[in-house]
């Protein structure tokens, strides 16, 4: 009898095994930065450390990259599975060398390309830099947009004269008057005008977005193979993300706290100022009406106009090869207000 209901009650036991949910393992999930781990990255690094992304199944690994350009190729060579990106060097890497990548978010809504100039130099606007000097690291992104952004300005580019320096050497120039003014993009500009006060100077910023420049930048992407073989992975990387920003966005101490309890090299209030700077661009009103993250066709449409005239693309190329918008769209659906 004892051994008839043994049987009984492992038969049973079995079927609810059966019939329980399966538990799977997490995917391991490598991220690509395009820059060093600055405050900008906050919510991926305590996205991690508070469980967000475990909770979606994503265990995550972060590395820096050394630019956009080279973080396109690393992923394009299976270095990473998703990076993230200027969206120009998707496009232009994806049309030059059929480089099999494609954005699936964006990090800003809008540019935050900008210029700084000292407060002290008396530029106030983009017309004042006209027989001035500007420092400029080798393929800036900010000299090829900026011929559009000065026309806008009625400001003729051809009276500015660019210096091309080492991408370190630009805000000591500034600051030390060797330059007018140096490019950069305007959620640096906490902890550079925080130098520039240590030498009883101000930084003012000259943003290209308030002349109407205002297309998509930092982009979050991965390759077509990983898109077709691992779609439920980009998913549940991307609500894990919208989830990891919304927690920084409520409270970026405890952000920046993670932040740099992983990367001691950076200093706890420059993470604060570099957060908040780009929350303001991840959290705007497009992004209020389009989602966020978006990739909103409008804004597609103008970003690759621009790019086009900026890289010297063809105009007629279908840059919809370059983005796949579907995973953000049903991100925004899923997530939590």
């Amino acid at each position: 009898m004892q051994t008839l209901l043994a049987r009984t009650l492992a038969v049973l036991g079995l079927g609810l095994a059966a019939a329980a949910p399966t538990a799977h393992a997490a995917d391991n999930v490598h991220l690509m930065l395009d820059f060093i781990p600055t405050g900008d990255y906050a919510p991926y690094y305590s996205g991690i450390a508070n469980g967000i992304y475990d909770k979606h199944g994503i265990d995550l690994k972060i590395t820096r990259g050394t630019g956009s350009g080279d973080t396109v190729l690393k992923v394009a060579g299976g270095a990473a599975d998703i990076g993230l990106a200027d969206i120009s060097a998707i496009l232009t890497s994806r049309q030059n060398s059929q480089t099999p990548v494609k954005a699936i978010a964006s990090t800003f809504s809008h540019s935050a390309h900008s210029l700084f100039v000292l407060k002290d130099s008396g530029i106030t606007n983009f017309s004042g830099l006209e027989g001035k000097k500007i420092a400029v690291s080798p393929g800036n992104s900010h000299k090829l947009y900026f011929p559009m952004v000065a026309r806008k300005a009625n400001t003729d580019p051809d009276k500015i004269q660019w210096v091309t320096v080492d991408g370190s050497s630009m805000a000591p120039l500034l600051i030390n008057g060797k330059v007018d003014a140096a490019p950069f993009l305007a959620t640096n500009y906490y902890y550079q005008n925080k130098q520039a006060k240590r030498f009883g100077k101000e930084i003012v910023v000259l943003p290209f977005s308030e002349q109407g420049f205002n297309i998509y930048a930092l982009s979050v992407f991965t390759t077509d193979k990983t898109l077709a073989e691992r779609p439920q992975m980009v998913q549940n990387f991307l609500n894990a993300t919208i989830e990891a920003w919304e927690a920084a966005r409520k409270d970026p101490d405890a952000a920046c706290q993670a932040h740099v309890k992983a990367n001691p090299e950076i200093d706890l209030d420059d993470c604060m100022g570099n957060l908040n700077a780009v929350l303001g661009y991840i959290y705007t009103d497009f992004s209020a009406q389009h989602g966020v993250g978006s990739l909103e066709e409008g804004r597609m449409k103008t970003t690759y106009e621009a790019v086009v005239e900026a890289q010297s693309l063809d105009p007629a190329w279908d840059y919809h090869q370059a983005y796949d918008p579907q995973f953000i769209v049903k991100a925004n659906g899923t997530a939590k207000p």
